[in-house]
């Protein structure tokens, strides 16, 4: 075997051998949820930053009040749809968002808003678009109290419909279940962080010791930098799937999907557009290139590129055909991810009506 040959096996099957370690190592270690009734002696608020809600909120907001939290909040952030009229008719509490400070992500300063409203012990941000099912607030504060976390962040389970929402909005967990070590959970290490801006739970006093989202105000994934912040300080962080309790429909299309995952991809990848282009190239020599050429390997690599969406979806609680059928997208994923790509090279980044400088 020649050297080149030699060294794509070597990188390609450690890169493989180390997602299918962590793939079992999360199979058995994760948290779960599951729906059990309201914790008697906990005050929670429950805190919704909505921007342009109002379909979201009429599917998801009956569910959220019916939870039996001590309050829910809705903050509408500059909507120009009636996403307060309807949280409003339904029975929420509504807030009319502040101007944008200089220097602030909208999501940051909506949920700091929010939490100064709140009168909870446990603070729970979840976005608009996640669906909470009965038992689902028993269920996360038990687990909170259970991990005695001072941050819980919450995977919801997707609700993929379309065909266009399915090619890429599932690969949102794989990172999760696939890459990070959940063990290290265990040790000091603030860099060994995840979270989910989906539904992150906070012990108040914690939150307000980092200054609120104040202190992840300018960051577009200010869930993971909230998650190293809250473990830099020596605070608890605990994960979980959501399961049968909390779902979620992310996107209702592909655009939809290239916008979202666009507006992340840089900051996942630390700021560096170098990196991307690595990312880009690792991705594309393992899941497409085996498919195309007689590389070494090629046959464990293609049946990889096939097994790894439908392990991952099993996983997380995906389990009907159509959800193992996604497999089949393996060798295409890199190609479906370049517009992708080439947005989050962009110097500007756009999201819901706003721009940020990345």
């Amino acid at each position: 075997m020649k050297p080149l040959s030699l060294l794509y096996h070597v990188l390609t099957g450690a890169f493989l051998g180390y997602k299918a370690l962590m793939l079992v190592n999360n199979a058995v270690a994760f948290p779960r949820l599951r729906p059990q009734p309201p914790l008697p002696d906990v005050r929670v608020s429950l805190l919704v930053p909505a921007r342009d809600e109002a379909a979201n909120l009429r599917r998801n907001l009956p569910g959220l009040l019916a939870q039996g939290a001590a309050e829910v909040l809705v903050l509408d952030d500059g909507s120009v749809d009636d996403t307060a009229q309807v949280a409003r008719s339904l029975g929420a509490r509504v807030l009319t968002g502040e101007p944008l400070p200089p220097g602030w992500v909208g999501k940051p300063w909506a949920c700091q808003q929010l939490a100064r409203a709140a009168s909870g012990d446990v603070l729970v941000f979840t976005d608009a678009d996640v669906s909470w099912h009965p038992g689902a607030l028993g269920a996360v504060t038990a687990q909170w109290q259970r991990a005695g976390a001072d941050l819980l962040s919450v995977w919801p389970r997707q609700r993929n419909v379309t065909p266009g929402e399915r090619l890429l909005t599932p690969l949102a967990e794989l990172p999760l279940l696939l890459l990070f070590p959940l063990p290290l959970l265990l040790f000091p290490i603030p860099s060994a962080s995840a979270a989910n801006g989906q539904v992150m739970v906070f012990r108040r006093s914690f939150y307000w010791s980092l200054g609120g989202h104040a202190a992840v105000r300018g960051d577009v994934l200010e869930d993971v930098q909230f998650a190293y912040r809250v473990r830099e300080a020596g605070g608890r962080l605990s994960l979980a799937l959501g399961q049968d309790c909390i779902g979620v429909r992310m996107y209702r299309s592909y655009p939809d999907s290239v916008a979202g995952f666009g507006k992340n991809l840089l900051a996942v990848h630390g700021g560096r557009r170098g990196r991307l282009a690595l990312s880009f190239a690792l991705v594309f020599a393992i899941y497409t290139a085996p498919w195309l050429w007689p590389l070494p390997g090629a046959r464990w690599l293609r049946l990889a590129s096939v097994a790894e969406r439908p392990l991952t979806n099993f996983l997380a609680g995906r389990r009907r055909p159509a959800d193992l059928a996604e497999g089949l997208l393996g060798p295409l994923t890199p190609l479906l991810m370049l517009p992708v790509y080439r947005r989050a090279l962009r110097r500007q980044v756009a999201w819901k009506g706003r721009e940020y400088r990345q």
